[in-house]
């Protein structure tokens, strides 16, 4: 999720500056939602940037890579993107993976980064691109200028307006009356990320008495995360487990958002929605909070490491609720100056 966020920008800027374009985008089928509201099939507010989208299941390749629906799906994706004839294709994850994606297309221009996110990749790129911005939002854009060879520009992303989410969006916060909704995100991918639960209750409870409305986006998996903020204030927070389309249409409405490095996080700052991060082991200058109003809390002992430990890094605990909800009323106090 967080990768598509971040190549969006660059996205938006290349249809902007070439609106004739066709472009197309080969996506794992659960972030669809991303690009196309569904039953869209043409360019418009339900899909406002992509005119064709494939779909690599790749998680699901993963686990069998073998067998004969695996091949069979490669194969019938392989087919499907040689049958338009690309002029160029960009790797903007910079995984050995979608490299080799990539590669399926049969373009004689598959463009990535000279030093991408899984070194190997390189090695399948006809074009290698020396990128010199420090967040992955300025890299990509630099990708994207490799097509046409025109500089871009990062431009908030388009994302899809889907008419059912946006109707029961609007009847989840009828009650809310004027109160300021914030969106709470207890999970990250791995436990180094995850700050304490504890501590986003106690958060939770801080901004309750500052006036605002609580929810929290449970993913699959973190509905234990969402009960103990619940607990933690005495059921006045609300747990939701929405669909991503849902997600999208709650997100544009948030006054806050307040998440470790993670998916929702980065859908916030796509939205142009207040953030404060959270960061431990994952560096914000090259995957943090971009293009909206942000505050970032980092320890100065956290130091890069995409390890998957199962627990949170030391750094991260050096912060507590206090700093988080001063960091919030800062924020919203140079919002509303």
């Amino acid at each position: 999720m967080g990768d598509i966020l971040h190549a969006l920008p660059a996205v938006t800027g290349l249809r902007h500056a070439h609106p004739a374009w066709e472009i197309d985008w080969v996506v794992e089928p659960r972030w669809r939602a991303l690009l196309s509201a569904p039953g869209s099939a043409s360019l418009g507010p339900t899909r406002p940037l992509v005119n064709r989208i494939y779909f690599a299941p790749t998680k699901e390749w993963r686990q069998s890579p073998l067998s004969m629906k695996t091949l069979n799906e490669i194969r019938a994706l392989r087919t499907q993107l040689r049958s338009v004839p690309y002029n160029a294709v960009i790797d903007l994850q910079g995984a050995l993976r979608s490299a080799v994606v990539g590669r399926l297309a049969g373009c004689q221009r598959l463009i990535g980064e000279a030093a991408p996110r899984e070194g190997p990749a390189r090695w399948l790129f006809t074009e290698r691109i020396a990128t010199r911005g420090a967040h992955v939002i300025e890299q990509d854009v630099e990708l994207a200028s490799a097509v046409a060879g025109d500089p871009l520009t990062a431009l908030a992303p388009l994302l899809p307006v889907d008419t059912a989410a946006e109707g029961w969006c609007d009847e989840l916060l009828a009650s809310s009356g004027t109160r300021p909704v914030a969106l709470i995100n207890p999970g990250a991918g791995w436990g180094a990320k995850r700050w304490p639960v504890e501590r986003y209750a106690a958060v939770a409870r801080g901004l309750i008495e500052r006036g605002f409305r609580i929810l929290i986006n449970a993913g699959p998996g973190e509905e234990p995360m969402a009960d103990v903020i619940v607990q933690g204030t005495s059921g006045a927070a609300i747990p939701l487990a929405t669909s991503l389309e849902q997600l999208i249409a709650l997100t544009r409405r948030i006054a806050l958002c307040v998440a470790g490095d993670t998916g929702p996080l980065h859908l916030a700052c796509a939205l142009g929605r207040p953030v404060v991060g959270i960061y431990g082991p994952t560096d914000p200058s090259r995957n943090g909070p971009f293009g909206t109003r942000f505050k970032v809390l980092r320890s100065p002992l956290s130091r890069r490491d995409h390890t998957r430990l199962p627990e949170p890094e030391a750094g991260l605990l050096t912060i507590e609720p206090e700093d988080v909800l001063r960091a919030a009323s800062e924020l919203l106090t140079q919002e509303n100056a």
